[in-house]
């Protein structure tokens, strides 16, 4: 696999450039802004002789990827025939797995839902319960929109901790046993025989925030702040991973307000042991004030409790400690706060800024906006979604789906 563009479209120049003799996935490319064209148009953007243009477009009809459009305005005889993108044609089914959650979605290939359902479901139970559930559900959705798996275009899932992105597999993964380089996309993919991509929850959540509300935004941070905290990049439009896949596991990092707090990792004094929505619950169960996890903080906080809206001030200026010090080295324009504890208010938002504000440089946060997330709880299954169709109906790999149809 490889890194996909989030944006839906890319410059011409760099379009002639993946290509020297434009496939059908590059006029795909090109409708996929949803501007109908004519085979004339087509092939006076990519320079291709007119009849190789019409073998094109003729290829894509027949996928049904896309369809006539109508006609363009005469200069003279017959009026030309525009053709569209159909983002019907095409169904995907995404997955956002938590600790304790699953989200799953059936989209459009604009990232669009079309179905949606949430469970509880615990990620420790093992990889084979959890991925049948995706699997068993997924059908279900598509039953209940009409849809065969042969309209399945892939499957996107996100899971809560480390993952490598070019295999698909958690390593190590803190909070998933069982799961440790379990082979996800060939367990998925042979009961679902499609496309199946798998990446880290929190980077999935960055993509659907990004395509959402943010997507001409070039550098973005998305802080997901829940049962764990974790941070998903995007850089010059695309997911920054690092070179194994953990770049942006910051509930990790030390925070002198963690010092001689245990961590799930092992290590003492992490961000997650002291701001996460399972350090809240457990700090305000020690206060007399019983909460169980994320969601109880939330709901406490909501019922105007002021242990639990002085514990979410505080978290957010735990998380903003190592958001100041990224700020400085990432100098990104947007930094979005998601996750069970955004829920919450503008507490913890509110701790977030007052600490970037203070502790960052003045050029750093001149333009900086520091905001809730704009898709909620449904980032995750979007950002999947999205993940599946730049990679599926990306040039490369458009041909070899147009040539199957």
């Amino acid at each position: 696999m490889t890194e996909e563009v989030l944006t839906g479209g890319r410059g011409l120049t760099e379009l002639r450039a993946t290509a020297a003799v434009p496939g059908a996935g590059t006029l795909l490319r090109i409708l996929r802004d949803g501007r109908p064209r004519t085979r004339s148009e087509l092939a006076s953007v990519t320079g291709l002789a007119r009849s190789t243009v019409t073998q094109r477009v003729d290829a894509l009809l027949a996928s049904g990827l896309i369809g006539p459009a109508g006609e363009a305005a005469s200069t003279g005889g017959r009026p030309p025939t525009t053709f569209s993108f159909r983002p019907d044609a095409r169904v995907v089914v995404a997955a956002d797995l938590g600790a304790t959650h699953a989200r799953l979605a059936l989209t459009d290939m604009t990232g669009t839902v079309l179905a949606e359902e949430r469970a509880d479901l615990d990620i420790a139970l093992g990889p084979e319960p959890v991925l049948d559930w995706v699997v068993d559900r997924g059908r279900a959705l598509l039953d209940g929109a009409g849809r065969e798996v042969t309209d399945l275009l892939g499957v996107g899932i996100g899971l809560p901790g480390p993952v490598e992105y070019s295999t698909g597999r958690a390593v190590n993964p803190p909070i998933m046993p069982g799961w440790d380089n379990f082979d996800v996309p060939g367990y998925v993919g042979a009961r679902l025989p499609v496309p199946v991509l798998v990446d880290n929850d929190v980077n999935i959540m960055a993509v659907g925030e990004h395509h959402v509300a943010w997507p001409t935004a070039s550098h973005l941070m998305f802080v997901k702040v829940a049962t764990g905290i974790g941070c998903g990049i995007v850089s010059e439009g695309r997911v920054y991973r690092g070179a194994q896949g953990a770049a942006g596991d910051m509930g990790h990092i030390h925070v002198p307000s963690g010092a001689g707090r245990q961590c799930r990792c092992g290590n003492t004094g992490c961000l997650e042991a002291v701001a996460s929505g399972a350090a809240l619950a457990e700090a305000l169960t020690a206060e007399g004030v019983p909460a169980r996890g994320a969601r109880d903080v939330v709901e406490l906080s909501r019922n105007g409790s002021v242990p639990a809206l002085r514990a979410l001030r505080q978290a957010g200026r735990d998380v903003g400690e190592v958001l100041a010090a990224s700020v400085n080295m990432f100098n990104p324009s947007v930094i979005v706060i998601g996750g069970a504890l955004a829920l919450a208010g503008d507490h913890l938002l509110a701790g977030v800024r007052e600490i970037i504000y203070q502790r960052s440089l003045p050029l750093a946060t001149e333009h900086l906006s520091i905001v809730s997330s704009t898709a909620g709880e449904s980032a995750g299954v979007i950002g999947a979604a999205v993940t599946v169709i730049e990679h599926c109906l990306s040039p490369e790999h458009a041909d070899t789906l147009v040539n199957r149809a």
